[in-house]
């Protein structure tokens, strides 16, 4: 099943796209998401942060998490060795989740952060689709997962 992991990649790949335009506008978020109060901006520049840099950030982030999804759909992520794409997809689902938490909580209960209903139903299904990816790499890339069973003759 490879469809997951392109889907990943498509949002992993929004994800950068949003947080540069957003960088290259000084401003701190994400398209469609909750309004960033004043007091973020405020506090950034106490710790003497540009908010800008601090945006930037994410591009790099969304354009490493799209590539190691495709590593787990590609021939040439095959040769990547399991044991660490299973470790990296790890980390990846503890803070995509944790991030995705956030949402669902503050979209369904409400924590003060601002984030709506449909928020919280696009952080289950983020959730899902990389829990599917990861589910997907791991049973494709185990030991002998290639080779088919001899069909038993008459």
């Amino acid at each position: 099943m490879r469809w997951p992991a392109y889907a990943m990649a498509v949002l992993f790949l929004g994800y950068a796209v949003g947080k540069g335009l957003f960088a290259a506008r000084g401003r701190l978020g994400f398209p469609g998401g909750p309004v960033v109060p004043a007091s973020e901006y405020e506090r950034y520049a106490r710790m003497g942060m540009d908010v800008e840099v601090v945006q930037w950030f994410g591009v790099p982030t969304g354009l490493l998490a799209a590539a190691l999804v495709l590593v787990t759909v590609t021939a040439a992520g095959r040769r990547v060795p399991r044991p660490l794409v299973l470790l990296a997809l790890a980390g990846m689902l503890a803070a995509v989740g944790a991030g995705a938490a956030f949402m669902v909580v503050d979209g369904f209960v409400g924590i003060g952060i601002g984030w709506q209903w449909y928020h919280g139903v696009l952080g289950i299904a983020v959730v899902g689709l990389l829990t599917a990816t990861i589910r997907s790499y791991a049973r494709s890339s185990r030991p002998g997962a290639g080779r088919r069973a001899p069909v038993p003759g008459p």
